[in-house]
């Protein structure tokens, strides 16, 4: 088929702690792809507000438009109950599970995130929270735990793969 040009469906799911290389990962992905990019904590909390949460209905809402509006995505963050909620549009879900102490590492050594914060001094206040945050990941019991991640993982029947060290 001479001319003809194929474009592989990739729509990749991303997830897990803090600091584990997601946003990374996922602007690699979508420039070496040409896949639209979506940091899950862009629609979870409110627009220049520091740790200011959404309604859960706007957040789903927003994830739904996402995915009915892009056939080829990377999709990445931390919320567990975000990522079971796409997860069955992906065709590859990897989860990042480098250990605390990587984790730990790269959030101290994050870039200012500007779509986050209004200053790098900002963001720095709250790092001690976030590693705090980070810290307790293998701990809690919430969607955002390593034990939600575990369970989602390990229930993904599709293609699947695990990223760790």
């Amino acid at each position: 088929m001479s001319g003809t040009s194929f474009a592989l469906v990739m729509r990749v799911l991303i997830f897990g702690n803090s600091g584990s290389g997601k946003s990374t990962l996922a602007r690699q992905m979508s420039r070496q792809h040409g896949l639209t990019h979506l940091d899950l904590d862009a629609i979870v909390w409110e627009p220049g507000q520091i740790a200011v949460p959404r309604p859960p209905e706007a957040v789903a809402a927003s994830l739904q438009a996402f995915l009915n509006d892009h056939e080829r995505w990377v999709i990445e963050g931390c919320y567990g109950e975000l990522v079971q909620a796409a997860a069955g549009a992906c065709t590859e879900l990897i989860f990042l599970n480098p250990g605390l102490s990587t984790c730990l590492t790269h959030n101290r050594a994050r870039p200012w995130e500007p779509h986050k914060y209004a200053s790098k001094a900002e963001q720095d206040a709250m790092l001690e929270h976030l590693q705090a945050w980070v810290a307790g990941y293998y701990d809690r019991d919430d969607a955002w735990s390593y034990k939600a991640h575990r369970r989602l993982f390990d229930g993904h029947p599709g293609f699947k793969r695990e990223m760790t060290g």
